[in-house]
Formats: C-alpha cells, sequence, structure tokens
C-alpha cells in the first residue's frame, strides 16, 4: 500500500533518517514543539492522544516526561523512527505503528486528538493526510515551519535538503485547514529562541564559539521580540519561524 502513494525514493530518505543522528539537536527543539502543544490545548482535556509522524519521538519523549496525557500512540512512516520511539519505554505510550503517511489505523473519532507537528511540509498529498486526520480524530494540533518568504524558490536545494517541498506562512496554512472543513481554536506564532540558535551556530555548524556571536544572537532576538510585543498580528506573524494551531473537526466544506 505504501508504494502505491508515497514514491520509493520519499521512502527510502526517511527509512535510515534516524539511525543515531542529532538527537541532542531533535531533542531541544523537540522540548519548545511540546511546548506550544501545551499552549494551545490549554483549557481542553484529551485522553487518547496519536502523533502522527512522530520521527524519533523526540516529542512525545517531552509529554510523556510530563505526564501531558494519559494515553498516547505514534505513527511512523521510516523503521529507523519506529525502532527508536520503541527504545525510549514511554510509559503513557501504548503502541508505535509503521505506516504509509496516509492511511491510519484507527478507527473513525477513536483518537481524541491527533498531533501533526512539522510533518505536513514532508507531505506529498496534504489534503489526503488532513482528511485522513478528520475520520479518526476531532481535534487536531498542527505546527509548521513558517518557510515561506520572498525569494524562497532561490533556496530550494536547502529546503530541499531537509525534505521541505510545501510552503507556508500562518495565513496560508490556516486557508488550507480552513478549506477543509476545520476550525482554528486557538493559534501562537514563535521565534527560534537563542538556546537552538547558539546550538545550531556552534555545535551543528562547528562555527568558532565567541563571546561576540553569543550576543549577536541574544541581541537579534532581544530586538525582533521587542518588536512584535508592540506590533500587531500581521508583523508577528511576518517574523514567526513557527506556527503551532489547535484545530476542531467541523466536518466537510461545502464548495459551489
Amino acid at each position: 500500500m505504501a508504494n502505491e502513494i508515497v514514491s520509493a525514493d520519499v521512502k527510502n530518505a526517511y527509512d535510515e533518517f534516524y539511525l543515531g543522528r542529532d538527537e541532542q539537536w531533535r531533542m531541544l527543539g523537540a522540548r519548545y514543539k511540546a511546548n506550544n502543544i501545551i499552549e494551545v490545548s490549554k483549557g481542553h482535556d484529551f485522553k487518547k492522544v496519536l502523533e502522527v509522524g512522530a520521527g524519533d519521538g523526540s516529542i512525545l519523549r517531552h509529554l510523556s516526561e510530563w505526564n501531558t496525557f494519559p494515553e498516547m500512540h505514534a505513527l511512523e512512516i521510516s523503521q529507523s523512527g519506529v525502532d527508536q520511539i520503541k527504545k525510549l519505554g514511554l510509559k503513557n505510550l501504548s503502541s508505535v505503528t509503521i505506516f504509509d503517511g496516509y492511511h491510519i489505523p484507527f478507527k473513525d473519532n477513536e483518537i481524541d486528538l491527533v498531533i501533526l507537528s512539522h510533518v505536513l511540509e514532508h507531505v506529498e498529498f496534504e489534503r489526503m493526510l488532513l482528511r485522513e486526520i478528520k475520520r479518526v480524530s476531532k481535534f487536531l494540533i498542527i505546527e509548521v515551519p513558517s518557510d515561506y518568504r520572498y525569494g524562497v524558490d532561490k533556496r530550494m536545494k536547502h529546503f530541499l535538503n531537509y525534505g521541505h517541498i510545501n510552503m507556508y506562512t500562518p495565513s496560508s496554512l490556516r486557508f488550507l485547514v480552513q478549506s477543509e472543513g476545520y476550525q482554528v481554536l486557538s493559534d501562537k506564532v514563535s521565534m527560534i529562541e537563542p538556546e537552538v540558535t547558539k546550538f545550531n551556530t556552534f555545535i551543528n555548524q562547528k562555527k568558532p564559539r565567541s563571546i561576540f556571536t553569543t550576543l549577536r544572537i541574544d541581541l537579534e532576538f532581544l530586538l525582533k521580540k521587542i518588536s512584535i510585543s508592540i506590533s500587531g498580528k500581521k508583523r508577528q506573524e511576518s517574523f514567526a519561524n513557527a506556527y503551532t494551531a489547535l484545530l476542531r473537526n467541523q466536518g466537510d466544506l461545502d464548495i459551489f
């Protein structure tokens, strides 16, 4: 079934992706993603939660340690990701299953909440996945990077190296999900925190650590934060590096 929808090249690209690679880096980013999930879901009580595209389980690991949800499940397209998640032994995790990227092995309305964090930008057929999520769950938390900027087409190699084949802004994502019959209940924009930028600069990129570079990273973040705090929503979203939203399934949208 997987080969009918997901191309062999895409499947192979992710199969070996999580074999001992960049665990510390992914855990750092996952902490902020998990925090965003908690923030947008405040006031709601979700019991049975499914993460679709769970990667190596970094987000689930934080949610489990914080005892956020009593019952969690994971679906992942790559065998290496599934193997990594199983090794974690998470206390709240009831199942870990490999899937074809589109067909979710749960019954209609069986799940309270689906988490789709930094997945949709990788998906070849976005609407197909969103409709399958609607089948199994009434609520969805989605987070995507705000990759789209003017001239993004000049940086295709950069984004394709990360597997990002779809570009979003907060507005374009809202259009997509609302056109699929979702209502936005709560949302937030976020910027890359200085801690993450420093790790990427000094560890990933192996640039020499210096007081000047450290201060520059802190200052740039502070200036952006001040700027968006006194600005309207349009400016806040233009500075965003990621957009997170809690959505409720309201059924299919009538077109024409």
